[in-house]
């Protein structure tokens, strides 16, 4: 597309207010900051704001309302459709925005907007804490919580919204609002899974747990053609686990890892990854039948450090690779559901597509469905397809791999984890959520962002 250059006597007013970076099309940095972890995505922003603080995002927002561009919000840039980037808009860059302030004593953290969740959780792990937050430790913190956060501690202490204590948020009109169960508590609701529809949050407020530094986990591995035993044996196995331990199963060919022996590598399999929140001799003993079934080809479920545990998806999902993803949610995993998830394991035919089955329930489901704007509390499991390769050679194939099955499975889906969302419409963002929080988060939407400045997201209409 053609560059669009910003409006001359708005961009100097806007310099003239902003203490960190503008960053246009043409300058030596901008290449590298335009692009995000999806690969496939590639859009070329009219200025990129790296923001230092509240004031620059203020600033930021009034050049927005009065050129009229497009508006993006990066955190970590992890968003799968590209949302946090635009053609011919702004950027609005919170990568900069790190602090992490950590009280041990009150067992509570503050994280600005641009922390990633492996830096939150290296700076909680320093004390022995926290909080549930997200499977890639590259993921930014701020997406990943406003649209609920699920992670490997859910069944035991919630998702991360669930873990959230207050807010500080932009308004679309640049005003600066605390948001908690005690401030306006009708955006604090909002704000727990109805995404970045009404602000920029600039700083987080989260409840840590002791957690660690220790913990069993890991993955077992069996060959794709035992998937269908693997998982009607899961499927009976979860009904009697405590809420300590999380699993997902994840069909896929094993990746040529240091980790992976180089006989099984490029091997189609069925795992399941596990972590026990809990002492490591209760996990055990949880853990001993599902290690005892069948003939595994691999057991690398043990005692481990925590950071260790919530890494283990990182060299799957690196920045730059091109990605394409699908997802719902189903109730149980009912003979044609398990049918449906044989087939597409076999089905897949590229070395680093796969798709985890992720176990809800637990403490997500003991949270009352209207206490959050998050969908989904009683649903049993999220699929999540994703489509990978190294560039754009075979991509296509592996996007269609995901439409397919994704079309296999809409049949028996009772909801969706908005923040495995596509650019799917806003019907499917409203059959998301349900109705009734649909509508209550439409009339929130009216009263912060009526205009719809923040657009780039799982949309809310604000009509």
């Amino acid at each position: 597309m053609s560059t669009i250059t910003p409006d001359a006597s708005a961009l100097a007013d806007l310099g003239a207010h902003f203490h960190g970076e503008l960053v246009q099309p043409g300058e030596p940095s901008y290449d590298e900051l335009r692009r995000v972890w999806n690969g496939s995505i590639d859009r070329r922003p009219a200025l990129i704001a790296r923001c230092t603080g509240v004031g620059d995002i203020q600033a930021a927002l009034a050049f927005a309302r009065r050129t009229g561009l497009p508006v993006a919000v990066r955190g970590g840039g992890h968003s799968f459709p590209g949302h946090s980037t635009c053609d011919g808009g702004i950027v609005v860059d919170l990568g900069l925005l790190k602090e992490i302030h950590v009280d041990p004593e009150r067992r509570t953290a503050r994280a600005q907007a641009g922390v990633l969740l492996g830096e939150l959780d290296h700076a909680t792990q320093e004390f022995g804490l926290a909080t549930p937050a997200g499977i890639v430790t590259h993921t930014g913190l701020a997406g990943l919580t406003l649209g609920g956060g699920i992670g490997w501690l859910m069944r035991k202490y919630g998702l991360t919204i669930d873990n959230l204590l207050s807010v500080e948020l932009v308004t679309a009109e640049g005003d600066l609002v605390t948001a908690s169960e005690d401030q306006n508590a009708d955006l604090f609701w909002g704000i727990r899974g109805g995404g970045g529809n009404f602000g920029i949050v600039t700083e987080f407020e989260f409840q840590l747990h002791p957690v660690g530094p220790i913990l069993l986990g890991g993955t077992v591995t069996w060959p794709m053609q035992e998937s269908r035993e693997v998982l009607r044996f899961y499927r009976e196995w979860i009904t009697d686990i405590p809420d300590e331990l999380t699993t997902a199963v994840i069909h896929r060919w094993l990746p040529p890892l240091p980790t992976v022996p180089p006989a099984l590598q490029g091997r189609p399999v069925v795992i399941v990854l596990a972590c026990y929140a809990g002492p490591i001799e209760d996990g055990q003993k949880v853990l001993a039948p599902l290690k005892a079934f069948g003939s595994p080809l691999l057991d690398l479920c043990v005692p481990r450090p925590y950071l260790e545990l919530q890494g283990m998806f990182d060299p799957s999902f690196p920045h730059g690779r091109w990605y394409y993803m699908r997802s719902c949610d189903v109730a149980e995993l009912t003979d044609p559901i398990v049918d449906v998830a044989v087939e597409r394991g076999q089905a897949i035919t590229a070395h680093w597509t796969s798709y985890p089955i992720f176990h809800l329930g637990g403490a997500i489901s003991r949270v009352p469905a209207g206490s959050t704007a998050f969908g989904g509390r009683s649903s049993g499991h999220t699929f999540n397809f994703v489509g990978a390769t190294v560039g754009p050679e075979g991509f296509e194939t592996q996007r269609e791999w995901v439409r397919e099955s994704w079309h296999a499975i809409e049949p028996y889906q009772t909801s969706a984890y908005i923040n495995f969302l596509t650019d799917e419409g806003p019907e499917r963002i409203r059959s998301a959520y349900g109705a009734a929080t649909y509508d209550r988060l439409q009339a929130l939407k009216r009263q912060y962002d009526p205009s719809n400045l923040f657009h780039l997201n799982q949309n809310i209409l604000p009509r």
